[in-house]
């Protein structure tokens, strides 16, 4: 079985600056005639007065080493801020007794794999959006879904994913019904996306929630039997029917540290 696309993910550190790779680009600046140009020197904000603006378009700066060695897949550039829609998806007990047994189950085949820290199911591709747009991008969003109806489905197939660049792979649960249902909605943002001259989603998508990672391409280690013994756990495991099965009721999107939530009717 071939590894699938993921849907949402890229090599950076947020679990939400999904896929992308799509950098505005900026030319490069003039000739000062024939001369030799002048570097530029950007005199240091004091901390105090950054303190005072924690909202500013200023990002942090890049660190893989907190992130478990991840590396951004398009650089921080002043003023762009990654920006992702997705769906939040609400773990309840079951579901974590559930991943507390397929975890070590895939760690005896790739020791590496690491825990997700929180679950969701991908909208869109990791854009970026200058900050001056983030607020009419969120509003526009709001407007596309506000008359759409609440849904429910099931993710109950393991899938193996990579990101784009194969520099991170995933265990997920693939959704196995509700799937028109993301469509239509993945079809409202998409509408939101191209107002902006954004990349789309995918042609054809595998909407999934993700449940650990880790870095490098592992498909050769965990397709095959590791694969289904990862979904014979999920089929036999108590009432795993029920609590597979979630009801989507809010999107979010996430725009560099800034969160928004929309909810659907």
């Amino acid at each position: 079985m071939s590894a699938a696309p993921l849907v949402g993910y890229s090599s950076s550190g947020s679990e939400d600056e999904a896929e992308a790779g799509i950098l505005a680009r900026q030319g490069a600046g003039g000739s000062n005639g024939g001369q030799s140009p002048v570097p530029s020197q950007r005199l240091p904000v004091p901390d105090s007065v950054l303190l005072m603006f924690p909202g500013t378009e200023e990002g942090p700066a890049d660190d893989s080493a907190k992130h478990g060695g991840r590396v951004r897949t398009f650089p921080h550039e002043r003023g762009n801020w990654a920006t992702h829609v997705y769906l939040p998806y609400e773990a309840g007990e079951e579901f974590l007794d559930l991943l507390d047994v397929l975890l070590p189950r895939a760690q005896t085949y790739v020791p590496r794999l690491v825990r997700m820290e929180t679950f969701h199911l991908s909208l869109s591709q990791s854009v970026v959006l200058r900050h001056h747009w983030i607020l009419p991008f969120v509003q526009a969003l709001k407007d596309r879904v506000a008359s759409f109806q609440r849904f429910c489905f099931t993710a109950d197939r393991v899938k193996i994913y990579t990101n784009q660049e194969k520099t991170r792979t995933f265990v997920g649960l693939e959704v196995t019904s509700g799937h028109a249902q993301f469509l239509d909605l993945v079809s409202e943002v998409d509408r939101v996306l191209k107002e902006f001259d954004l990349t789309t989603f995918y042609q054809d998508p595998s909407f999934h929630i993700s449940l650990a990672w880790c870095v490098g391409d592992a498909r050769l280690q965990l397709e095959g039997q590791c694969l289904q013994e990862l979904q014979e756990i999920v089929d036999e495991f108590e009432d795993s029917e029920m609590f597979l099965r979630a009801c989507a009721e809010q999107i979010r999107c996430k725009s560099g540290n800034k969160f928004f939530s929309m909810l659907l009717k």
